[in-house]
């Protein structure tokens, strides 16, 4: 019976083979371990391995927030905090502070929409509402002015361009809803700079 084991099995070598490489720069084929060998051959090569690292840590990860180009200054925050407390001045001045109050509200205005366009235009959260809906009121109210100025009366200049709202309205959330489907998928999918 142990003999008919003993041919059953192959004979294992008995030598010790070496251990695998535990870390990336004692591997032989790793990219690490060919930037080791040319960091030790080449002087220009810490100084790219350097640049490299920084672009990394520049660029915002697939789950954070977009960075706006004007970063580390909160401009867009600060534009909406400045235009908030200005609104809330404007209100409480009464007739006397409609300027301040519509200074205030544009302020907001703006610091919201590129805040919400950067959001948007680069995949990190959709916003295809919003960004339709605005364009939608500026064409709404030319055309209804435009039409009360006309003769119309003023409900029918109100009611008037709501057909031509609903499909520019139709027309900007399927473009937009594909840019932000487009954008978000680069961002998930696009390769990220080595550390």
């Amino acid at each position: 019976m142990t003999a008919s084991r003993s041919r059953g099995r192959r004979g294992r070598s008995r030598k010790r083979r070496p251990a695998a490489a535990s870390t990336p720069e004692q591997r032989p084929g790793s990219l690490e371990a060919a930037d080791s060998g040319r960091a030790l051959g080449e002087p220009g090569e810490r100084a790219r391995r350097a640049s490299r690292r920084e672009r990394a840590r520049d660029q915002p990860a697939a789950d954070e927030r977009p960075r706006p180009p004007w970063y580390p200054l909160p401009l867009s925050e600060l534009l909406i905090l400045v235009g908030a407390i200005g609104t809330v001045i404007g209100f409480s001045r009464g007739a006397g502070g409609r300027p301040l109050l519509f200074a205030g509200v544009g302020a907001v205005a703006l610091g919201t929409i590129e805040f919400a366009v950067r959001e948007h235009l680069q995949g990190y959260r959709s916003h295809t509402i919003l960004l339709a809906f605005i364009p939608v009121v500026a064409v709404h109210t030319v055309l209804a002015v435009a039409l009360a100025l006309g003769g119309l009366p003023a409900t029918a200049a109100a009611l008037g361009p709501l057909v031509v709202d609903v499909a520019l309205f139709a027309l900007l959330f399927k473009l937009l809803r594909t840019r932000f489907l487009d954008a978000r998928r680069e961002r998930r999918f696009a390769p990220r700079p080595r550390p």
